[in-house]
């Protein structure tokens, strides 16, 4: 992998989870080729979304209408020729109940071009989870 290329890769992961930090989706979507595919195991099931605007809507579900959203970690390494991405964060949101719950999730990508944008994502995800344990 040329170092030009890697360096692409990286900036498009670390774009993903800059966007996520402000909440900033449509930045997601720009980090997505146009083709994109993200397949995501969610707490109630498999989902697959096409497409930079079917995932910036799918990010947009998760996160958009919480009252309050902090990324509390984010990581990015490789898995062979795959990027591995990790964030968690701790939200509020009337829609999840009183209190704050923490969410994380996990996402493998991969790129089909010099341009560093992801063609495919395999997402995991933790659902919203309350803190201090309580179901």
């Amino acid at each position: 992998m040329t170092t030009q290329l890697q360096s692409s890769r990286l900036a498009a992961a670390d774009a993903l989870l800059r966007a996520l930090s402000g909440q900033n989706f449509a930045r997601i979507a720009s980090t997505m080729d146009t083709e994109a595919q993200l397949s995501a195991l969610l707490p109630h099931g498999l989902r697959e979304f096409r497409g930079p605007d079917e995932i910036e809507a799918a990010f947009t579900r998760w996160f958009g209408d919480l009252d309050e959203f902090e990324l509390v970690e984010g990581e990015i390494d490789k898995v062979g020729p795959r990027l591995h991405l990790r964030w968690r964060a701790r939200v509020r949101g009337e829609r999840l109940g009183a209190g704050w719950f923490s969410v994380e999730q996990q996402a493998y990508a991969d790129d089909d071009g010099a341009d560093g944008r992801f063609s495919r994502m395999v997402l995991l995800c933790s659902g919203y989870c309350p803190e201090g344990g309580a179901r």
